[in-house]
C-alpha cells in the first residue's frame, strides 16, 4: 500500500509542538506504517515540495509567511493546524494589543524598517484548514486522533465543552477551592485537563468554549473574589488573535 506523505512546517512559533511529536516514541508506530515524513526540519534535513498532508505549527506573523502558507495549502491536499499558534493565533497573538510600528520598534529599535509585521492570525485565518490540535503543546493522543482521522478522511472536531468536564472525571480537586484562579470553565476540553493533572493550572491555551457558562463563571468569580478584567487579561495570553477577522 502506498505511504501517505506527510510535512511538518513551521511559522512564527517555539516549535515546541514539533519537539512534542519528534518525542512521543513508541506511540507514533501506530501510524508510521501509514505516513512517509517527506519533510521536518526539527528530525531531519530533507526537504519536499511533493506531500499529501501538511502539518503547520505556528501562527501568521509577515506578509512573507502569508505567501509561504498559502503555497503549502495549494501542495497539500489536507492541511492540519496543531498547537495554539497556530490554531488560535496563541503567544504571538499578544502582539495585536499594540500598534504595529510601536512593537517592531520597540522589538528591532533602529532597525524596525528591516523587519516585516502584520497582526498575528491563526492558520484558518488565512487558508482553509481541515484540521485542528490546539494546545500549547499538543496533547499527543488528541495528535495521534486527528492524524488517524486525516488518514482516513474522517471527521474530527475539537470538543466543545469545558476543561473542568474532563477534570471531574479525572476526580481533581478544583483549582479555585485551592484558591488558585484556573481558565478550566472556559477553555475547550480535549486535553484530559493535562495540566491541572499534574498540578498546574489551566491557562486556557486551547481557546474559548464557543458557549460558556457565563452566569456559572461569574458566581465563581464573585465566590472567590476575582475580578472579570483579571480574566480577560488571562485569556488575552493566547486568545488575542480570535478577535481577528479572516486575513484579505
Amino acid at each position: 500500500m502506498k505511504k501517505v506523505k506527510v510535512a511538518f512546517f513551521d511559522f512564527t512559533c517555539c516549535e515546541g509542538c514539533q519537539l512534542q511529536v519528534a518525542n512521543m516514541g513508541e506511540m507514533l508506530l501506530d501510524v508510521l506504517d501509514l505516513i512517509e515524513v517527506v519533510e521536518f526540519r526539527e528530525v531531519m534535513s530533507e526537504k519536499s515540495n511533493d506531500y499529501d498532508v501538511a502539518i503547520v505549527e505556528g501562527s501568521i506573523t509577515t506578509s512573507h509567511a502569508v505567501e509561504r502558507i498559502k503555497k503549502i495549502r495549494k501542495t497539500a491536499k489536507v492541511l492540519i493546524a496543531y498547537g495554539s499558534c497556530a490554531a488560535i493565533g496563541g503567544i504571538n497573538g499578544m502582539k495585536n494589543n499594540f500598534k504595529l510600528k510601536e512593537i517592531r520598534e520597540y522589538v528591532y529599535q533602529k532597525d524596525a524598517k528591516h523587519f516585516d509585521t502584520i497582526p498575528t492570525h491563526a492558520v484558518h485565518q488565512v487558508v482553509p484548514v481541515d484540521y485542528t490540535v490546539p494546545g500549547c503543546p499538543v496533547y499527543i493522543p488528541e495528535f495521534i486522533q486527528v492524524l488517524k482521522a486525516a488518514l482516513s478522511g474522517l471527521p474530527y472536531n475539537v470538543p466543545d465543552n469545558a476543561v473542568c468536564v474532563e477534570c471531574k472525571l479525572n476526580e481533581n480537586e478544583c483549582m479555585f477551592d485551592k484558591g488558585v484562579t484556573c481558565l478550566g470553565p472556559i477553555t475547550r476540553a480535549g486535553c484530559n485537563s493535562w495540566c491541572i493533572n499534574n498540578g498546574n493550572i489551566c491557562y486556557g491555551c486551547r481557546g474559548m468554549v464557543s458557549n460558556p457558562a457565563e452566569n456559572g463563571q461569574k458566581d465563581i468569580l464573585e465566590k472567590h473574589k476575582i475580578s472579570l478584567e483579571w480574566i480577560e487579561n488571562k485569556m488575552n495570553m493566547y486568545n488575542k488573535s480570535r478577535e481577528l477577522g479572516e486575513l484579505k
